[in-house]
């Protein structure tokens, strides 16, 4: 019978029987008093290292830098390296 109508009756039923009348009221106010502060919203520090290694890992590679007499100057974003590539 779970996951029927029925099925949630006879345990709201059960649950009630065992717990008392209040056992929804008092779970539910659980849940309201419980923080909401967790992941980066709590520690800025942890964000910027979070970030700095999903930059580090992205799949963008090299960077335009110069596009300027003839020739384009690209900028490797994980090592620094410069690459100068000629139209």
């Amino acid at each position: 019978m779970s996951g029927t109508k029925a099925g949630g009756k006879k345990a709201a039923a059960t649950n009630k029987k065992k717990y008392g009348k209040d056992f929804y009221k008092i779970n539910g106010a659980k849940g309201g008093r419980n923080g909401h502060t967790g992941g980066f919203a709590s520690n800025p520090a942890l964000a910027q290292v979070a970030g700095k290694k999903g930059g580090e890992n992205s799949r963008r590679g090299w960077t335009l830098i110069s596009n300027t007499d003839g020739s384009l100057i690209f900028k490797n974003n994980k090592t620094g390296e410069l690459d100068v590539k000629l139209k």
